[in-house]
């Protein structure tokens, strides 16, 4: 078991070691610190700049406005999922806030003495009170809902906003390869690190 692990850390080593002294043998670079366009390969890669305060002002607009961020991130697509997650946790909470105050005024109205309420005769007492504790609970439940929703769609925005400036061009790559080995005329299977400067 151990002589296994010891083999393929060895074989890991040894890949990427090749990879460095093959990229070496045919690299072509032309960096110059201060220019915009980097050559290598003889292939131009022009350099995005990097907004470090992006995320925070994605966040920010999303918080000041639900969707905002979003837009602010040209994900036009998602702006829609936000404010229908939201709205639907604000209908629910609204409902269930109408619901909850019909039962409340019914009860106050029968323990004043009062038998003219919408429920008479189809409820009882520890109906009306068992019912406002339940639509107490659905209204609670609703409002941690559309927080907890209004807070994923800042958090969405922020994480967005980090990843457009992720660097995921071909230079930095792990990459699986197939070549034919004419030798042993068989195929081999190998995986690419490469790391280009």
């Amino acid at each position: 078991m151990l002589n296994n692990r010891i083999y393929i850390l060895l074989l890991c080593l040894f890949t990427v070691t090749f990879s460095f002294t093959q990229n070496k043998e045919k690299d072509s670079t032309n960096i110059g610190l201060n220019n915009e366009v980097v050559m290598l390969e003889d292939q131009p890669i022009v350099k995005k700049e990097i907004d470090p305060l992006r995320p925070s002002k994605a966040a920010f607009y999303s918080a000041i406005l639900p969707g905002l961020g979003q837009a602010y991130n040209k994900r036009y697509w998602k702006i829609p999922i936000v404010w229908g997650a939201i709205g639907t946790g604000i209908y629910f909470y609204s409902r269930n806030d109408k619901q909850y105050n019909r039962y409340r005024d019914a009860y106050k109205r029968r323990l004043a003495g009062f038998k003219d309420d919408e429920f008479f005769g189809a409820l009882s007492l520890d109906g009306l009170e068992r019912a406002q504790n339940q639509f107490r609970r659905n209204k609670e439940i609703s409002l941690l809902v559309t927080v907890g929703l209004y807070v994923l769609n800042i958090i969405d925005a922020n994480v967005d906003a980090h990843l457009l400036q992720f660097n995921v061009d071909e230079n930095l790559s792990l990459s699986p390869h197939y070549q034919y080995n004419q030798m042993e005329n068989a195929g081999d299977l190998g995986l690419t690190l490469n790391f280009k400067f």
